[in-house]
C-alpha cells in the first residue's frame, strides 16, 4: 500500500508541486487586496451582460433635467414651484412620494405653501445625507418632515474605484441609533398596504427580511471586496438597469398636468434631478462599456433600483446577490488550480504516449477550462450567485504555467541527461524536428569515425572491475570532450570503443577534415590520460582509430518502444575494418576519406604510410593511410615513431597462435624475436604470417612468469622483403610479468651495445 502511494504521488508530482504554491499565492494575492479592482471589474461585465430586466411600472421618476431648468428658470427651484409638483403627484393618490431633492432651508417664495404639503402628506418622504467626505458635507432634512419621521438616507457607499455597488439600508447615526435609507422608506411604505413590514429572519435574526425577502446584511470581504467598510446596514445593489428601466416624467408635465390622471396611481414616485449641470451623477457597474464612453446614472435612478430590488425581493422572492463563504471561496480557488495544473500535466502524458508534441492543444485545453470558469459564474451570476472568477482564473493559468515550468525544467534536466549519451544536435533532431522521433531515416554522406583500445580485453582481465571502470570514465570522459570541441556526434561508447559519426545529423562541408584533426587530438589527448593513469597505479593504454566516409541512412532505428539515433550501412562496417587494422597511436584513414578531406588547398595531411587490404565482406582491395598530422586552421601533428629496433644477442623463443577475431585459431607455432624494441620486435618464424594479423604469444624458457600472465598480443604489420621469414610485429597488450622480462632484456641489450660502441671508440 505504501509503495502504491508512494508510486501514485511520484506520478502526480507535478501537480502536488504546483497546486498548493499557487493556491496560498492566489490567496495571498486575495487577501493584500491586489485582485479586488479585477474582481469588480468583471462583476461590472456581469451586469452589463446580463439579459435586460423589464421595466419596472410600480416606479415613477420624476426628472428634472436640463430643458426643464431652463423653463424654471435656473436652479434651485423655489418652493412655490416645489409644493405644486409634489401636490399635483398627490392628486394622484401614489402609494409613496420620494423627494430626493435636499431642501434644508427656505426658498421663497411659497415656503408657507411647501410646509403645508410636508405636514398633510404622511406618505411623503424627503432626504438627509449623513456621510462627511473630502468633497462632500452633510445636509440636514426638511425640518418639518423630520419632526414627523418621514426622512431616510440618501447615502450610497462609493467602492475604492468611486463606483456604487453596494446600498444602505440602515445608516448608523451618532447617537447609536439608526436611520432608515430613503429607498427602504419608500419601499416600506409601499409594503405597509399589503402587511408587509419589517422584521428579523428566522433563519438569522440579525438580517432584515421583508415578505419573501431575506436581505443579509454585506461583510468587507464579500464577493470580490477586500475589507471594504460594512458599516451600518449593507447589501449589494441587484440593479434592474439604468433609469431606462423605470417610467420617466419631466417635472414640467407634472406642473402642467399633462401626464395621464392614473399614471402614478397606487405607486412609488420619486423626484430628483438628472441635469448633468447639478452633478447629482453616480459611476455604476453600467459604467464599465468597452465600447464607447462611459455614462454615469442619477442618484434617483440609484434610489429607484435599490427600491426595486426591495420589492421584487418582497412580493416575487427575487433573490439577493450572494457570496461564497471565504473557506469555500478557498476551496473553489483549490480546485480551479488542480484543473489548470491536471490539465497541462494530463497532457504531458498525452503528449508521451502519442509521441507528439502540441503547445496548441495544451493551449486549448487550458482556454476551454478559462471559458467553463467564466461561464459557469456567468450562468451563477444569473442566479444571483456571485462566484469570483478573478482569483481562479489566476489559480487555472497560474498552476498551469508553473506544471509547464516543471515540465520544462525536467525536459531541460532530461535534455541535459540524454546529452550524456548523444550529443546536443542528435537531442535537437530528436525533440525539435517535426520528424525527430519517427522510426527511419535518410541517406547522406556521413565520416564515420571508430576507435577502440588495443588490448583492453587482456587488460580488463587482470584488473578488478572498479579499476577497469576508473579506466574507462577517464578515458572515455578525455575522448568525449575532445569530439565534442569537433562537433563530433557520439553515437555510442560499445566497450572501450567509440563510434563517432560526423555529417549526421547535421551535415558540414568540413565533416572529413574535421574527423581527421579529432582523431590527431584524440591520440594526442591519450598523454595526459596515460599520466593520470600512471598517478593511480593503472596501466598504459593505447588506442586505434579507423576512418572511413561514405553514403549511408542517418535515422532512428529500433522499434516504437525503444530506438536509437544511428546509422547503418557497408560503409559503417567498413570504418570498423580498418579501425581493426590499427595499432596502439595509430590512425588509418580510407582513400574516400582522404580525397573528401583534401578539397581544401589549405589543408595539408601528413601521411606515414599506406597499406593495401582487402578487408572482409569488400568486394576489391583498398588502400589505406597511416596520418600523421593535418595542417591549415587544425595544426595537429603526432611525434613521429623513433622506435628503434634493437638486435638481440640471444634471442628469445616464442610460441604464438594467429588470432581470428578475438578468438585463436587453433594451431601453436614457434618462433624467436631476434630484434626488440619497446612497442615491437622482428619475429623470425618459418610459419608464413599475413600484414595485419593479430598473434597471441608467450615467451618460452620464463620461469619467472607464471601461467596465465604471460599472454602477449601483438600485430604483424609486415613481412620483410629480404626474407620471407622474418616479420616486423607490434605489440598491442602486454601484461606487467612479460613487460618487465622484456624490457629488462631491453635494457640490457641497450647497455651491451653501448659498452661496445665505447669500447670501439677507445680501439
Amino acid at each position: 500500500m505504501r509503495a502504491k502511494l508512494k508510486q501514485l504521488l511520484w506520478q502526480w508530482r507535478g501537480v502536488l508541486l504546483a497546486v498548493p504554491n499557487v493556491t496560498v499565492i492566489v490567496i495571498i494575492l486575495r487577501f493584500m487586496g491586489l485582485l479586488e479592482f479585477l474582481e469588480l471589474t468583471a462583476l461590472d461585465q456581469f451586469f452589463l451582460l446580463r439579459p435586460q430586466q423589464p421595466v419596472d411600472e410600480r416606479i415613477i421618476i420624476v426628472e428634472i433635467n436640463e430643458s426643464n431648468i431652463r423653463k424654471l428658470k435656473g436652479w434651485p427651484i423655489n418652493d412655490n414651484v416645489l409644493a405644486q409638483v409634489l401636490n399635483n403627484i398627490k392628486q394622484q393618490k401614489p402609494l409613496a412620494i420620494g423627494l430626493d431633492i435636499y431642501r434644508d432651508l427656505p426658498l421663497n417664495p411659497g415656503h408657507q405653501n411647501l410646509v403645508n404639503i410636508f405636514n398633510t402628506t404622511p406618505n411623503l418622504i424627503g432626504v438627509e445625507k449623513l456621510s462627511n467626505t473630502s468633497d462632500s458635507s452633510p445636509v440636514k432634512p426638511p425640518p418639518e418632515l423630520k419632526k414627523l419621521n418621514q426622512v431616510g438616507a440618501n447615502d450610497f457607499p462609493l467602492d475604492k474605484d468611486g463606483k456604487i455597488r453596494r446600498a444602505l439600508l440602515y445608516a448608523g447615526l451618532p447617537d447609536g441609533n439608526n436611520l432608515e435609507s430613503f429607498g427602504l422608506k419608500l419601499a416600506l411604505l409601499y409594503l405597509q398596504p399589503q402587511g408587509i413590514t419589517e422584521k428579523p429572519a428566522k433563519n438569522n435574526p440579525n438580517y432584515l427580511q421583508l415578505g419573501k425577502g431575506i436581505f443579509p446584511n454585506f461583510e468587507s470581504n464579500d464577493g470580490g471586496y477586500f475589507r471594504a467598510d460594512d458599516s451600518s446596514y449593507q447589501i449589494i445593489l441587484n440593479y434592474r438597469g439604468g433609469i431606462d428601466r423605470f417610467t420617466r416624467v419631466s417635472i414640467n408635465d407634472v406642473l402642467d398636468k399633462r401626464t395621464a390622471p392614473d399614471l402614478m396611481r397606487g405607486k412609488i414616485v420619486l423626484v430628483g434631478a438628472t441635469a448633468e449641470s447639478l452633478n447629482d451623477l453616480f459611476w455604476t457597474p453600467y459604467s464599465s462599456k468597452l465600447i464607447g464612453a462611459p455614462v454615469r446614472m442619477a442618484g434617483v435612478a440609484i434610489h429607484a433600483n435599490l427600491i426595486s430590488q426591495i420589492l421584487s425581493s418582497a412580493l416575487e422572492g427575487r433573490p439577493q446577490i450572494k457570496t461564497l463563504a471565504e473557506p469555500i471561496e478557498w476551496l473553489w480557488i483549490l480546485f480551479w488550480s488542480i484543473v489548470g495544473a491536471t490539465l497541462c500535466w494530463q497532457h504531458r502524458h498525452i503528449i508521451h504516449e502519442t509521441k507528439k508534441f502540441s503547445l496548441t492543444n495544451t493551449t486549448s485545453s487550458i482556454i476551454l477550462a478559462t471559458t467553463c470558469l467564466i461561464g459557469g459564474s456567468y450562468l451563477a451570476f444569473l442566479f444571483a450567485w456571485w462566484i469570483p472568477i478573478v482569483p481562479p482564473l489566476f489559480a487555472l493559468t497560474g498552476s498551469a504555467i508553473a506544471v509547464t515550468q516543471y515540465i520544462a525544467r525536467s525536459a531541460a534536466e532530461m535534455r541535459r541527461t540524454f546529452g550524456r549519451y548523444v550529443t546536443d544536435e542528435v537531442v535537437a533532431n530528436l525533440l525539435e524536428t517535426p520528424s525527430g522521433l519517427k522510426l527511419g531515416g535518410e541517406r547522406k554522406k556521413v565520416t564515420v569515425l571508430m576507435s577502440d583500445l588495443r588490448g583492453f580485453s587482456a587488460v580488463s582481465e587482470r584488473l578488478p572491475p572498479e579499476q577497469v571502470v576508473a579506466i574507462l570514465n577517464v578515458y572515455l570522459g578525455a575522448m568525449a570532450d575532445v569530439i565534442n570541441h569537433y562537433n563530433g556526434t557520439i553515437n555510442e561508447f560499445i566497450g572501450d570503443g567509440i563510434f563517432v559519426m560526423f555529417g549526421a545529423p547535421v551535415s558540414r562541408e568540413d565533416d572529413s577534415q574535421r574527423a581527421i584533426a579529432c582523431a590527431i587530438a584524440m591520440q594526442l589527448a591519450m598523454k595526459p590520460v596515460n599520466e593520470h593513469n600512471q598517478q593511480m597505479n593503472l596501466p598504459i593504454i593505447e588506442m586505434g582509430i579507423g576512418i572511413h566516409t561514405g553514403e549511408v541512412v542517418a535515422g532512428n532505428v529500433g522499434s516504437q518502444k525503444r530506438a536509437k539515433y544511428s546509422v547503418v550501412g557497408s560503409h559503417v562496417n567498413l570504418t570498423s575494418r580498418i579501425e581493426s587494422y590499427t595499432v596502439g597511436g595509430q590512425i588509418l584513414i580510407s582513400e574516400e576519406t582522404l580525397k573528401d578531406a583534401n578539397t581544401d588547398p589549405y589543408i595539408n595531411i601528413r601521411i606515414d604510410g599506406q597499406l593495401r587490404v582487402e578487408p572482409k565482406g569488400i568486394k576489391a582491395p583498398i588502400t589505406i593511410y597511416d596520418i600523421g598530422g593535418i595542417g591549415g586552421k587544425y595544426n595537429l601533428h603526432l611525434p613521429k615513431s623513433d622506435d628503434n629496433l634493437l638486435k638481440l644477442s640471444e634471442e628469445i623463443s616464442v610460441e604464438y597462435t594467429i588470432l581470428e577475431g578475438k578468438h585463436a585459431v587453433g594451431t601453436i607455432f614457434k618462433g624467436e624475436l631476434v630484434k626488440l624494441s619497446e612497442h615491437g620486435a622482428i619475429l623470425r618464424s618459418p610459419n608464413s604470417l599475413d600484414s595485419l594479423s593479430n598473434l597471441k604469444m608467450r615467451l618460452l624458457n620464463a620461469p619467472e612468469i607464471a601461467s596465465g600472465e604471460g599472454d602477449i598480443y601483438a600485430k604483424v604489420l609486415k613481412g620483410s622483403a629480404d626474407d620471407d621469414s622474418y616479420f616486423l610485429i607490434r605489440f598491442t597488450a602486454m601484461p606487467p610479468k612479460p613487460k618487465e622480462v622484456l624490457d629488462n632484456r631491453l635494457k640490457s641489450e641497450s647497455s651491451s651495445n653501448k659498452s661496445e660502441q665505447s669500447e670501439n671508440k677507445k680501439n
